[in-house]
């Protein structure tokens, strides 16, 4: 595993950290990690891991998870879509194109705004304690938390997502204010944890939502299966199609550099690697992971 990594580290001078949200812009683009977590307990590991990171976009995928298990997939997709889009993950374009302002799908940023809307509680207090404590009981991690620096950073610059925000509150799509529904989106992307705690995730993901030490469901096997098929249709941006091809995993990228990718009834996958290329992913990572595609055949398709 080691070597892969090394391999793959070679293609970090061709990337780019994202530095558009201040906070990011500090990481090393070297830095390179991988963890993966099997069944049976075994978690193998290499580069940089101890190394943490923020979830982004990941944190899409589990935010939209706990949504599901508390609003009904039938509430959910009344406001939010099923399909993949060809534009950009912050785009406006299709809610102005479109008859009913109604995002696409939860994994762009339109929608997993108005996901993040929709987790209960009383105060942006509340409902992101209620997310984290779903993500450190899908880690198995109680020390999983926000970065309040990188929160504050992205929350001085989420200029676009609030104009995302109020196009959705004047039709109608979110009815709180937009203030504390950014406040809390941009909590939400700064969750931050290491690989071996993603790759943990991931596990749950690929286990159909069941613990892989207890046999507990922590979700239902129907909402691991949505999420899944979004992470196949949407989750890499606008290179999941190439990379369903090349690949052939569930994955959700973020653009701290994190990639979540939960194998089937086999692995969960964590990687961090903040070099990006132009769709936002890890390159590295996407590297990475070809790299093991290929050699262990981790293709579904």
């Amino acid at each position: 595993m080691k070597l892969i990594v090394e391999e793959a580290r070679k293609w970090t001078k061709a990337g780019k950290v994202a530095d558009y949200i201040p906070a990011l812009g500090l990481a090393n683009p070297h830095d390179l990690s991988i963890a993966i977590h099997s069944p049976n307990g075994e978690c193998v590991s290499a580069g940089d891991i101890e190394k943490k990171f923020t979830l982004q976009s990941i944190s899409k995928v589990i935010s939209l998870a706990l949504v599901l298990m508390e609003q009904g997939k039938e509430d959910v997709f009344e406001r939010v879509g099923m399909e993949p889009t060809g534009d950009p993950f912050n785009s406006i374009a299709k809610l102005e194109t479109m008859a009913v302002a109604k995002p696409l799908n939860p994994m762009i940023n339109a929608g997993a705004l108005v996901v993040t809307h929709m987790i209960e509680g009383n105060s942006v207090d509340e409902r992101l304690n209620r997310l984290i404590s779903f993500i450190q009981t899908l880690s198995a991690d109680s020390e999983v938390n926000y970065c309040k620096e990188v929160a504050k950073s992205e929350y001085e610059t989420a200029h676009l997502n609030r104009a995302l925000c109020y196009f959705l509150k004047e039709h109608g799509v979110i009815q709180e204010e937009v203030e504390p529904l950014i406040d809390l989106y941009t909590k939400q992307c700064a969750i931050e944890m290491n690989c071996l705690d993603l790759a943990r995730i991931g596990l749950v993901f690929a286990m159909d939502g069941k613990d892989p030490d207890t046999g507990k469901q922590l979700m239902p096997s129907a909402v691991a299966r949505i999420c899944k098929t979004f992470m196949v249709t949407c989750g890499m941006y606008n290179a999941s199609g190439e990379f369903a091809i090349k690949i052939g995993i569930p994955a959700k990228s973020g653009v701290a550099g994190g990639i979540m990718g939960a194998v089937p009834g086999k692995y969960g996958i964590g990687i961090f690697g903040p070099a990006l290329d132009e769709t936002g992913n890890s390159i590295a990572g996407i590297k990475l992971l070809e790299l093991l595609s290929e050699n262990y055949r981790l293709s579904m398709f």
